[in-house]
């Protein structure tokens, strides 16, 4: 059995029992799966150095799709990352699941926890404010990762405050304080943090996302949107 297989298995149990992490209805709300991997030639006409080209294309995209959020990443290969040096030119395999959205939108707990740490991580490409929280499902402890939120979202926060199912744990951010990407939440499951606090890789190398993808279990065991589950686009063989 892998690291994750126990806390998989856990999760699945209670698969659809999960609040939502964004306001929308996994369920019923139409999602546009968002592809930034280079199986995808329209982002050949965008450049993601660019704050108004790279965020027109993705809310262009989630328009176009009649759609009113976007969604994906989850093991995907992507090609954006070489815009940043804090992905080190050969770090691309996302670990989380991407919720793409305006900026200003409300992110919920899916279930109760605690706040195991935050931080600004404001280097340029990064999560910028950062939230994690802890949690505990018969007995099997884990975290969830929030990034890209706003700058207030961590004001009056402290480690070890209790967060119930539901409650609005922060904003997404501008381009800005969100260290310039388009307004989304990064959302990862992390079975063990090895000792970090308010940060955890959320791209791999492809030599080592298999090491990092046991440690991370699918965010969409959680998030229950079923257009992930139909999309393969990029993923490592």
């Amino acid at each position: 059995m892998n690291k994750k297989q126990p806390l998989e298995n856990c999760l699945n149990r209670y698969r659809g029992q999960f609040n939502f992490v964004m306001r929308f209805d996994p369920s019923n709300d139409r999602v546009c799966v968002i592809d930034l991997t280079a199986s995808n030639k329209d982002l050949s006409e965008v450049n993601i150095d660019d704050e108004q080209s790279f965020t027109s294309y993705i809310f262009n995209a989630i328009k176009d799709a009649g759609a009113i959020y976007g969604a994906g990443g989850y093991r995907k290969n992507r090609i954006v990352y070489s815009r940043s040096e804090v992905f080190e030119g050969d770090r691309s395999v996302h670990l989380g699941v991407d919720l793409w959205a305006p900026a200003g939108e409300k992110v919920f707990s899916p279930l109760d926890g605690v706040i195991h740490s935050f931080q600004d991580n404001n280097s340029h490409g990064d999560y910028g404010p950062t939230i994690i929280l802890r949690h505990e499902l018969d007995g099997i402890s884990f975290h969830t990762l929030y990034g890209h939120l706003s700058k207030n979202s961590l004001v009056h926060k402290k480690p070890g405050q209790k967060v119930n199912k539901g409650e609005c744990i922060g904003f997404l951010g501008e381009y800005e304080e969100n260290v310039h990407w388009p307004p989304h939440l990064h959302f990862q499951v992390i079975n063990d943090l090895m000792g970090r606090q308010g940060d955890y890789p959320g791209v791999a190398r492809p030599s080592e996302s298999e090491k990092y993808l046991d440690n991370c279990p699918d965010p969409n065991l959680i998030l229950g949107i079923r257009a992930l589950n139909d999309n393969n686009i990029g993923a490592p063989d």
